[in-house]
């Protein structure tokens, strides 16, 4: 049952990066690299802050500005510049690597003698539950701790994701998605196209930032190598989030991101719970994406291949 809650909460944690790639790979068409070294500047600089006494929502707060700023970066790069958006990702992710040294100082720092918003989330839930160590769920011992922080971490990512949605429909969220359709129509309709790919970017990076912020407050400690690989895990998940919706529409399309960054931190905690070598979960995970990315146009070849159905005589009679 660990496990599984732990599954959940990362996952949930993820989604937050999950719709950061949501931004920056659907609505603007964008790959962008600059979330591999975002989500380690949140981490880095959410538990440098925090290390130095700094109020943790403060801190949180800081690395999702961060992220920002280093999503503006990238835009001005790609728009300004004119370099190549997916380059210009690249660019900013390897630049950050020695940002993120010179802000942690090493490349390891350890939280786990530090006020966190998990220390928060576990005072709240020993007042509502009681002072309890484990609470009775569906008869499994569950640690009062991993509940409220996967109550804390649910409620969260449930309120940006409305608010997500929200912005969507608004005149600048509208804006920013015809920008990604059709830059030209809606350059010509007086809208600053690069204007709205540099805020898009920023965003985008943003929920990056403060994704990585609140791992680190999760796992207890913020490393310089754990962004490696998040821009596949974010890609992935909105493939995964789109198979299951099955539709266009904004507000199912983010509710299936979350639930696909979900999905996929169960099957590798099942992978796990099966025996699965840790050395392995690369592999797996490379696997996973795989299978995320050919298996909805495997499976619409095979619909469109199905023999249409022709009605005989026999058949109209029995009409």
């Amino acid at each position: 049952m660990t496990l599984l809650i732990g599954a959940l909460t990362l996952g949930l944690i993820l989604a937050l990066l999950a719709l950061g790639v949501y931004v920056s790979f659907r609505i603007f068409d964008i790959p962008d690299m600059t979330a591999e070294g975002a989500v380690t500047l949140g981490a880095s600089l959410a538990a440098i802050m925090m290390v130095r006494g700094f109020n943790p929502f403060v801190a949180t707060a800081a690395a999702t500005l961060a992220g920002s700023a280093a999503g503006a970066v990238t835009g001005v790069l790609a728009t300004k510049f004119r370099i190549n958006p997916l380059l210009s990702g690249i660019l900013v992710m390897t630049g950050l690597y020695s940002v993120n040294l010179h802000v942690m100082g090493k490349s390891n720092v350890p939280l786990l003698e530090t006020t966190t918003l998990s220390t928060y989330a576990e005072h709240f839930g020993t007042r509502v539950f009681g002072a309890t160590e484990n609470l009775n769920v569906a008869g499994w011992a569950v640690s009062t701790r991993d509940a409220s922080t996967l109550l804390a971490i649910l409620l969260l990512t449930s309120v940006i994701c409305v608010l997500l949605y929200y912005f969507f429909r608004t005149s600048l969220g509208t804006a920013m998605r015809a920008t990604g359709d059709n830059p030209h129509m809606i350059r010509a309709l007086g809208v600053g196209v690069d204007s709205a790919t540099i805020f898009g970017l920023a965003m985008s990076n943003g929920l990056v930032g403060l994704c990585g912020a609140l791992i680190a407050q999760y796992q207890g400690f913020a490393d310089v190598q754990m962004g490696v690989g998040m821009v596949v895990l974010g890609i992935a998940s909105v493939i995964i989030g789109e198979s299951l919706v099955g539709t266009r529409a904004v507000g199912l399309l983010i509710t299936g991101t979350v639930m696909g960054s979900v999905l996929f931190r169960l099957l590798v905690a099942i992978a796990l719970r099966w025996g699965l070598d840790p050395n392995d979960l690369k592999l797996i995970t490379a696997a996973f994406v795989f299978a995320a990315l050919v298996m909805p146009g495997f499976a619409r070849r095979i619909r469109f291949r199905r023999p249409p159905v022709v009605r005989t005589a026999d058949t109209y009679a029995g009409d």
